[in-house]
């Protein structure tokens, strides 16, 4: 895991090899391009990319009527922006008709850094998965999010894209294939089993690694889509390691740990424990700092596993 990559940097990347194959596709920004990296399809294909300003529900709006003309529409801003200041256009433009809309956020989660809690979108993916019709996927490294980006625009109708702004472990080699509403296997084993998303799954993959120390056999699975999740390999890894930690860049509320609970008490109830943002708003700071700062660490993932089981 020594090299590195921005989940908005391999985006910007496969727009821009979707542009050559696929001449339908068109691209939105809130005048945040060179941020969100849309600016790469930009440059390449100006004629189908249109910068809407900072009118984010105005562009939702306009990717609907693209949509509908029989485009396939990918629209970017920061996450904050994206989920929260166009949610209404997303229900009703976008997920009430089932538009062909991808809404792609970057800047997602509290590694936005120093721009702080205003920019920080905590609560994206509880509204996301919360509106019928969305799917919601949460790439772990630039690897996935091409596959993601690819895979997106095959399939018809909505979703968001949860991407970050900072360059995270690349996790994945060219043999990985991603597979829509299906879990990935990162790690066996049977002692706890941590559910984790996005950065956070690196992450996890350490915490493993200190468990392993401690006589602890963590199995690491990593939860791409968090809707529809996988509910057959969440329910089987609980049953088999009977305690479960998840893992995410995002608030408990609403998010991986939420729709992981919602699973296990409906299939196989077990000591679980949830790492993320404690229901209270970031702040400015470096990246590295404000990870330690609200516990989405290694180190706090290992030790919400040997609380969950020791409940066992």
């Amino acid at each position: 895991m020594a090299d590195k990559q921005a989940t908005r940097d391999a985006y910007g990347k496969a727009l821009v090899a979707l542009g050559e194959k696929n001449k339908n596709l068109v691209v939105l920004d809130a005048d945040l391009s060179k941020s969100t990296k849309t600016a790469d399809f930009a440059k390449a294909y100006p004629e189908r990319f249109i910068n809407a300003g900072i009118a984010e529900a105005n562009m939702v709006g306009v990717a609907g009527g693209l949509a509908i003309a029989g485009k396939t529409v990918f629209v970017s801003s920061f996450a904050m922006f994206a989920s929260g200041r166009a949610f209404e256009q997303i229900r009703n433009t976008v997920a009430y008709p089932k538009l062909n809309v991808k809404i792609a956020a970057t800047h997602a989660g509290i590694t936005v850094g120093e721009d702080g809690a205003s920019h920080q979108a905590i609560e994206d993916i509880a509204l996301m998965r919360a509106v019928p019709n969305m799917m919601v996927v949460v790439p772990a490294d630039g690897v996935e999010a091409t596959q993601a980006v690819q895979t997106l625009a095959d399939m018809k109708g909505p979703a968001y894209l949860r991407l970050g702004r900072l360059a995270v472990p690349v996790i994945f080699d060219e043999n990985y294939k991603f597979e829509l509403g299906k879990g990935v296997i990162m790690r066996e084993g049977k002692g706890v089993a941590i559910f984790a998303c996005g950065m956070m799954v690196a992450v996890a993959l350490e915490a493993a690694e200190m468990l392993k120390t401690e006589g602890i056999d963590a199995a690491v699975i990593n939860i791409h889509t968090i809707k529809p999740i996988d509910v057959e390999l969440v329910s089987r890894y609980a049953a088999k390691c009977g305690a479960v930690v998840t893992a995410e860049e995002h608030n408990i509320i609403g998010g991986l740990g939420s729709a992981v609970a919602e699973v296990l008490s409906e299939h196989c109830p077990v000591p679980m424990a949830r790492v993320g943002v404690m229901d209270i708003f970031g702040e400015s700071g470096k990246p590295a700092d404000l990870l330690v700062k609200y516990g989405l660490t290694a180190e706090n993932i290992a030790l919400h596993a040997k609380s969950v089981i020791v409940r066992k």
